[in-house]
């Protein structure tokens, strides 16, 4: 198992940079895949807790690049996952590389699905600098 990666400030930064643009957010974090450590997190509810989100997110993103690989789609990339509860939207959005992603949680009530993924998409191009 490696060990988690160093805090990063690059991760602090696009965190606060979503929470300029999406204030309504419930929930941020830049997570590291392979670990499965969140490099820098926010939420605004006690409910939801960044840090073991990141974990398990990070799963899925890994058992959909296990599946991408087993069904050789080496000419695809993954984008990003949504994840679609009763009251909220659960976004993650990978850097090209695949090695990082954004998670967001969002209202769905109040929140437009685009502007939210227009605005993840300028940041994960941060951190992929």
């Amino acid at each position: 198992m490696k060990p988690p990666p160093p805090p990063d400030p690059l991760a602090a930064q696009v965190i606060e940079q979503v929470r300029v643009e999406l204030p309504e957010l419930l929930a941020v974090a830049v997570v590291d895949v392979a670990s499965g450590t969140s490099l820098a997190a926010h939420a605004t509810t006690a409910a939801i807790d960044p840090a073991t989100a990141a974990t398990f997110n990070a799963q899925v993103v890994k058992l959909k690049q296990q599946a991408m690989a087993e069904l050789q789609l080496a000419d695809e990339q993954l984008g990003d996952i949504l994840i679609t509860l009763s009251s909220q939207l659960h976004l993650l959005q990978l850097t090209p590389d695949g090695q990082r992603f954004i998670y967001l949680v969002v209202a769905s009530g109040s929140t437009n699905l685009g502007i939210a993924r227009e605005v993840l998409r300028a940041q994960v191009r941060q951190l992929a600098v």
